[in-house]
């Protein structure tokens, strides 16, 4: 009987361990936007450099880390941006359609802070 009851609890930490980590991946898009401290910005995947990513609705955490930059996310539908006094972190849920994006500071456009990601 002590051996069943052992078997059951650890059936049961492995099923919970694998629930929270399933539940947690898939609550979880990866998307992080970021905009400084130096003169780049960017929007990762799971850490890497988004490229494409299908449609649908995400959650983005969006890292202003300088006062001197925003992050600004337009395209179809979407253009949701940070004040360039703020500095710290924020989350968006956005919708994301198919087409393209464009992620930059608004301030420092022109001289090249900018990129783009397409929807598919």
């Amino acid at each position: 009987m002590k051996s069943f009851v052992a078997l059951a609890a650890g059936v049961l930490f492995a099923l919970a361990f694998v629930g929270v980590g399933a539940a947690g991946h898939s609550n979880s898009t990866g998307l992080v936007g970021e905009a400084g401290p130096g003169f780049t910005v960017e929007v990762k995947n799971n850490g890497k450099d988004l490229k494409t990513i299908r449609h649908g609705t995400y959650k983005i955490k969006i890292e202003d880390k300088s006062a001197i930059h925003n992050f600004h996310l337009k395209g179809p539908g979407l253009s949701k941006k940070t004040s360039v006094a703020f500095k710290g972190n924020t989350s968006w849920r956005i919708t994301l359609r198919k087409g393209t994006y464009t992620y930059q500071c608004d301030v420092h456009a022109a001289t090249g802070m900018k990129g783009t990601f397409k929807v598919t």
